[in-house]
């Protein structure tokens, strides 16, 4: 089975850390199908170049137009964006770009896959329609969460969803979202995300500290993930001083970048060494700062499944998070951590507050909370494409 795929969500030379999920699952895949190729868009606009200081679009400008990433074939089309013209139009002149890079597939692919909502999926079902083969739209969380309350998206998604051969949810939460939006639920498949378990296992803490040149009798809570308002980043300081108040030997280490790093900074300031914003790091070293912490904190305002639970879970590392989305699917037991409501710093600080203080086995914690890996979420795909294919055939 040859497979296309559309995503404006995976690593580039620019940001060869954007989307690791995306490029670990559809590595694995790989071993499944054929990938023909990833079509990875980068969002573009005239002179989108010379204002590559201050716009995104400008820093990728230099991506290549070709690549092979993790073993996979990319090739990086430039896709029309125009900022003041809002995301309405985004849908539109997604496929508008895609539509000179199609000719080159027509009779050499079975099934398109696009990974994200939106304007991947809306452009993916007609991408798929032009080359004469089936769609399958695979959801992450915001796409849907956030991206598809905007009414111009949502009526794109709301005419694009329902005629895809598929749909594909990382939480039951999404697929309900899915559904709200006209899909029937007979084409929408739950497919987990997994884990790169010889990453993600547990370690010893103080070895992991000592390479970090971390203190070995502070209580750590770490952050890991993307830096925009929308994951609750500027919540978790506001939660924090009240936990440096009342535990000395609190302290906040958050791993990763995005939009909103300089107000987290600022965010952080009054806690002084008792917080320290690392920025983005690969996942090996993820993995590090994982295995030194007592406990991974999450507070987004809305998630699919987040890996970065799957991660610590796996890490064997107790987790505090909101309850979102497919959150309370991991989180399902006292072992594994506690689960607070989203936008509630006070609750936020108490829950982290108590999971400081109590002593827990890692093993336990990453036997009770083992997911699967990305191979066992990469086959799941592939048995989803097989059957849009043999539905279409």
């Amino acid at each position: 089975m040859r497979v296309l795929i559309v995503t404006k969500i995976f690593p580039n030379a620019a940001e060869p850390l954007s989307a690791p999920f995306n490029r670990q699952q559809f590595a694995a895949l790989a071993r499944h199908v054929e990938i023909v190729d990833v079509l990875a868009t980068i969002p573009s606009y005239p002179g989108a170049r010379l204002l590559a200081r201050w716009s995104s679009a400008g820093r990728l400008a230099a991506v290549p137009a070709r690549d092979t990433i993790a073993g996979l074939p990319v090739r990086h089309p430039r896709t029309l964006f125009v900022p003041r013209l809002g995301h309405g139009t985004w849908g539109p002149l997604y496929l508008a770009s895609l539509a000179p890079h199609l000719v080159r597939y027509r009779g050499k692919v079975d099934v398109v896959l696009a990974s994200w909502a939106y304007p991947d999926g809306f452009a993916g079902v007609l991408a798929a329609r032009l080359l004469g083969v089936p769609a399958v739209v695979k959801l992450h969380g915001s796409d849907i969460n956030q991206n598809a309350k905007l009414p111009g998206p949502r009526r794109q998604l709301a005419w694009a969803l329902p005629q895809a051969a598929r749909v594909v949810a990382v939480s039951q939460a999404l697929a309900d979202e899915v559904a709200a939006l006209g899909v029937d639920r007979a084409r929408i498949a739950l497919v987990r995300n997994g884990v790169d378990a010889e990453l993600f296992h547990p370690r010893d803490r103080g070895a992991a500290r000592r390479a970090l040149g971390l203190p070995l009798d502070a209580k750590i809570a770490l952050y890991v993930g993307n830096l925009k308002a929308s994951k609750g980043v500027l919540d978790l300081p506001v939660a924090f001083v009240e936990v440096a108040a009342r535990i000395r030997s609190a302290r906040l280490i958050v791993v990763g970048d995005g939009p909103a790093r300089s107000e987290m900074a600022a965010a952080l300031a009054p806690l002084g060494d008792r917080a320290a914003l690392v920025g983005a790091r690969p996942p090996a070293e993820v993995a590090t700062w994982m295995a030194a912490a007592d406990v991974v904190t999450l507070a987004s305002w809305a998630e699919g499944t987040p890996n970065v639970v799957l991660e610590a879970l796996a890490s064997g590392r107790r987790v505090v998070a909101t309850a979102v989305g497919g959150v309370p699917d991991l989180i399902d037991a006292p072992l594994l951590g506690e689960l607070v409501p989203a936008k509630q710093p006070p609750a936020l600080a108490a829950a982290l507050g108590r999971a400081l203080a109590q002593a827990y086995d890692p093993a336990e914690v990453a036997a009770r909370g083992a997911r699967g890996g990305w191979d066992a979420s990469a086959a799941a795909l592939a048995d989803v494409l097989r059957a849009a294919v043999a539905q279409r055939g």
